[in-house]
């Protein structure tokens, strides 16, 4: 199976635990919708040369060449998966060698989103396993960033998006995806600007909350004019952003967050937002870079 040429792909990072598809049914569902290919991409951190396990175990070569063909299998198996999801989808498999997140930054390069899946553990052992992966994925991809939560989590009728707006481009690039994922969706969009009063307190609170409200309508402004279908509320809430974002998306399709900013007030970059909603959200959360961190992406 090799890489797909043409449009950039949607990447999507294939857990090795068959039980665990839910990122892959996303990225497939995503692919379906957009009418883009599909990259499976299966990372493996293999011994290193010399590496001898004991109680008669093969040797590193055997080892070595044993994991490739467990790698294979696993992608052919995945991407049989997605083929009886999605059959117009085209897809194609990629096994490579390294640390997820090295490899999928990597993918990222040329693709129109990368796409992995997270569950919730501990802090200390998400220090190994998906935030180790998403983190760094985050910090460095050009492209959007989707994350998404194992198990299923409950969706609410009618369908929403949530996103999260500061009035920095960061934000604005993200209200960008937002509104297209609440079109391909037919889902509802809700942009909320939380507001986190200092901690010496402001002379005049209803003047700053004023001024939350022009910020998130002129970023919203524009893009609501070109997606008339999709149906916006946009509020301004008082909160911790993290915490507030987590409880407005808690039954959404999915939370759209930039990767910088202010997250609503000085001193809270969104960086530490989008982190934060990481660990705490049961949606999948879409990551979404400003354009030119990277010297610009088109989506």
């Amino acid at each position: 199976m090799t890489r797909t040429e043409g449009r950039p792909p949607i990447v999507v990072g294939i857990d090795p635990d068959p039980g665990k598809r839910m990122a892959l049914a996303w990225a497939a569902d995503a692919a379906d919708r957009r009418h883009l290919p599909l990259l499976l991409v299966l990372a493996q951190n293999v011994p290193t040369p010399g590496y001898r396990p004991t109680g008669g175990r093969p040797s590193w070569e055997e080892w070595n060449e044993a994991l490739h063909v467990t790698g294979d299998r696993l992608l052919k198996e995945a991407v049989a998966y997605v083929e009886s999801l999605h059959p117009r989808v085209q897809v194609s498999g990629l096994l490579a060698e390294g640390h997820p997140a090295w490899v999928l930054r990597e993918q990222a390069q040329n693709a129109t989103e990368v796409v992995l899946g997270s569950w919730h553990l501990s802090a200390r052992q998400e220090l190994f396993t998906s935030a180790a992966v998403a983190l760094p994925l985050i910090a460095h991809a050009p492209c959007p960033v989707v994350v998404v939560p194992e198990p299923e989590h409950v969706t609410r009728q009618p369908p929403y998006f949530v996103v999260g707006v500061d009035g920095s481009p960061h934000s604005a690039a993200a209200v960008d995806i937002a509104f297209d994922e609440a079109a391909l969706r037919n889902a509802v969009l809700r942009a909320l600007y939380v507001w986190h009063p200092p901690s010496l307190g402001v002379l005049d609170e209803n003047a700053a909350v004023r001024e939350c409200r022009r910020l998130l309508s002129e970023t919203v402004a524009g893009r609501a004019a070109t997606h008339p279908e999709v149906e916006l509320h946009h509020e301004v809430v008082r909160g911790h952003p993290v915490q507030m974002l987590t409880e407005a998306s808690e039954h959404a399709l999915g939370l759209i967050v930039g990767t910088r900013g202010h997250g609503g007030f000085t001193g809270m970059a969104l960086g530490s937002v989008s982190q934060g909603v990481l660990h705490h959200a049961c949606c999948p959360v879409i990551a979404v870079p400003h354009a030119h961190d990277h010297g610009g992406h088109g989506r």
